[in-house]
């Protein structure tokens, strides 16, 4: 690996990591106001698609590093996951209305992790 490849693996998992900080602070964040809100069911849906969120960004994540890795050694493409990240996705709107939770919220919640990816691309991509 030349050494430009390595720095820019080396940024990708900083990164990686940064997006995954600030989507379990904003989950912790939820935890902490399901408990102090008298909004329980939109706090709960909120809280579940922000866990689902996070999930499917660590799925997404690790796709994306073994795309990098077997186009650089085989030029070969392996997928991308969509098909768990939407199952994923439908499991947990299934919990929400079995659970009645707010599936307004459980959608807010799912949608969390773009504007977070954005929000990192705009600062930390300033070169």
């Amino acid at each position: 690996m030349f050494e430009s490849e390595q720095a820019l693996m080396a940024n990708y998992e900083q990164m990686v990591a940064r997006q995954r900080k600030w989507l379990l602070y904003g989950i912790v964040l939820a935890l902490i106001l399901t408990f102090v809100l008298p909004y329980k069911a939109f706090m709960n849906g909120l809280l579940l698609g922000m866990a689902v969120s996070f999930y499917n960004l660590l799925l997404l994540q690790r796709k994306t590093r073994l795309l990098g890795e077997s186009a650089a050694r085989s030029g070969k493409q392996i997928g991308m996951g969509t098909i768990s990240r939407l199952a994923m996705t439908a499991l947990g709107a299934v919990i929400a209305l079995h659970y009645d939770y707010d599936i307004v919220a459980y959608i807010i919640g799912l949608m969390l992790v773009y504007p977070i990816i954005m929000i990192d691309f705009l600062l930390f991509n300033r070169k």
